[in-house]
């Protein structure tokens, strides 16, 4: 079928779509948003696939008691398959999804693949002894899942489809512990009973929360193979056209937010749970969790090793940026959950003007990307974007995107979030000297009485607080002109990971090791590392 097919023939079939998109945008609030990042040819037909996704789980697990679900799901089960075989469907959802297999020719086995395996939670939740058998549950519901979508999105290749598979299962591993809390409370466990096994613990443990070290121990290896499966599906990313790659990492960086959320929990998320990505604002009622003694304030990330951890896959520079712009936003959650009260990031320099035409295009490409995909959540979360750098150069319709920013964030105070583009620490501080030199001229200050502050007024972002903790990634240990103003007292962490690959983990190992320093500022005795302005805690 072509993209372009629009018309959908009666008032039912539009009711039908209509009635998916509502279903997805009620019980999946994320996926409903990502699908605003498609064609909108296509839109219609990736949410009645979900649509129906998330109804068939609804009747698997809502209502009645555990037999009336059973024989409820049978009957679904039934009827789905046969409408299939006659393509066509009466059933107010159920008929644009039949619809949609119709005209794109989507593999029906795939489908009753998906339909056994709910069928199989539904009557007995399943008990994985090991990591392979969680696997094969991962890969029948998620997996199945995402394969459906990627004929929409153009491709069909047994290559991408077995990548999306395992895209689908990292993100079914997201619902395994969103339903974390409320699977145990009634009895069920979806995590390797070998796992329990190795660590001494047993349902009652993961309920209760102790031993936290054991408990520790055992998201630790959950997160392990959770990060390997993410780590094995980000290539799935750029093997779809470019106007489907916004909507394929949408979904790659809603799972990296609930890694991280895990990650930071630890064992405290077996009797605390976390909340489920179902609502636009659910990130924004996280409050800060400090957890690594002393937070910095202002804390300065110069984000490099896109273009290496391109080169280490074999792919174009282009694509490590847009996983670069990926990692900005999760760095941002990150911070927030933290404590940090001020991020600032070097998002373009002076000197990168000297790359490629083709490299300048890729990387304003991709921070326009990030700017149309985190704009309406940035402001959600009560961030504060502000702009260090020259505006002169920078294409229009991007500098009019950043300012836009600027101002319709203008009053969060949540954390503020400084992105310097075209910026270079030498000219900042060459163009605040020129201005209170002419300052000196008019007559307006005299030059013995110039101050620091006055040089401090004079920059690009006036009231910009001085960093207490600068980060460099991908192991390269320089400051390469960022902020020489600001980082007088700063303290230097060198992180030998690339920038697409850091997350939580790296910035609160980072954060750790800047409570940890003792602070003199210059002066004799030391000092503790000053801490952040104020650190909400849950």
């Amino acid at each position: 079928m072509s993209g372009d097919e629009a018309a959908f023939g009666s008032s039912e079939l539009d009711e039908s779509y209509e009635l998916c998109a509502a279903e997805t945008e009620q019980y999946l609030a994320p996926m409903w948003r990502a699908t605003e990042a498609l064609p909108a040819a296509i839109r219609p037909h990736v949410l009645a696939v979900s649509g129906f996704l998330l109804r068939t789980d609804r009747i698997a697990d809502e209502g009645g008691s555990q037999a009336d679900r059973v024989e409820r799901f049978a009957r679904w089960r039934s009827e789905t398959l046969e409408e299939l075989c006659a393509r066509r469907s009466t059933h107010p959802l159920r008929r644009a999804f039949v619809d949609t297999v119709r005209r794109w020719d989507l593999d029906c086995a795939v489908i009753e693949e998906f339909l056994d395996a709910i069928a199989d939670d539904c009557a007995c939740p399943p008990v994985f002894e090991t990591f392979a058998d969680q696997r094969r549950y991962l890969r029948g519901i998620g997996g199945t899942a995402a394969e459906m979508m990627m004929p929409l999105l153009g491709v069909r290749g047994a290559e991408v489809l077995s990548l999306a598979s395992v895209l689908g299962e990292a993100g079914q591993l997201v619902d395994i512990f969103e339903d974390l809390r409320g699977d145990l409370a009634a009895g069920r466990c979806y995590l390797p009973r070998a796992d329990l096994r190795q660590l001494g613990l047993e349902l009652a443990d993961l309920r209760r929360g102790e031993p936290r070290e054991a408990l520790d121990e055992l998201v630790g290896i959950q997160l392990g193979r959770w990060n390997g499966l993410l780590e094995q599906a980000v290539p799935v990313t750029w093997m779809v056209s470019p106007e489907y790659q916004p909507f394929l990492h949408v979904l790659l960086l809603g799972a990296q937010l609930q890694f991280d959320e895990v990650t930071l929990r630890q064992g405290r998320v077996f009797p605390g749970g976390i909340e489920p990505l179902t609502s636009p604002g659910a990130v924004c009622g996280r409050p800060a969790w400090p957890d690594a003694g002393v937070v910095p304030g202002h804390v300065g990330v110069i984000m490099d090793g896109n273009r290496r951890w391109a080169a280490l896959r074999g792919l174009p520079a282009s694509q490590g940026h847009h996983a670069g712009e990926r990692a900005a936003l999760r760095l941002v959650n990150a911070a927030l959950r933290l404590g940090v009260r001020h991020l600032s990031i070097y998002a373009f320099s002076t000197e990168n003007w000297d790359r490629s035409q083709e490299e300048v295009a890729s990387l304003f490409d991709a921070m326009a990307e990030g700017i149309a995909r985190g704009t309406e959540w940035l402001h959600e979360l009560g961030v504060r974007v502000r702009w260090c750098g020259r505006r002169d150069r920078i294409e229009p319709s991007l500098a009019s995107e950043l300012a836009l920013m600027e101002s319709m964030m203008s009053n969060n105070d949540v954390l503020s979030l400084t992105v310097c583009v075209d910026y270079g620490g030498r000219e900042e501080l060459t163009e605040a000297v020129r201005a209170l030199a002419a300052e000196a001229v008019a007559g307006t200050i005299r030059p013995e009485d110039i101050s620091s502050a006055d040089l401090a007024r004079s920059m690009y972002v006036p009231d910009l607080p001085d960093i207490d903790l600068l980060i460099r990634t991908s192991g390269e240990q320089r400051i390469s002109n960022f902020l020489p103003w600001h980082l007088a007292y700063a303290e230097l962490v060198f992180d030998p990971t690339p920038w697409p690959d850091f997350g939580l983990t790296q910035l609160r190992e980072a954060v750790t090791v800047y409570a940890g320093r003792r602070r003199r500022f210059g002066g004799g005795l030391p000092g503790p590392a000053r801490p952040v302005e104020s650190a909400r805690t849950p």
